[in-house]
């Protein structure tokens, strides 16, 4: 039971260490950001969005 827990934890967690990782390579500025979180929190959405536009995707 904890090992299918274990494994699906670790895909989900991939999943967002990978998009984490896409955007703080695109966007340097998002490497060293010393801000409150809600103010990092719309900045990495607003550069999500200019990610999702620079690759055609609109989902």
């Amino acid at each position: 039971m904890q090992q299918q827990f274990n494994r699906a934890h670790n895909g989900v967690r991939a999943i967002g260490e990978r998009g984490n990782s896409l955007l703080k390579t695109t966007f340097k500025a998002l490497r060293n950001v010393s801000l409150c979180p809600w103010s990092i929190g719309r900045i990495t959405a607003a550069a999500l969005v200019l990610l999702h536009f620079d690759h055609n995707r609109t989902t």
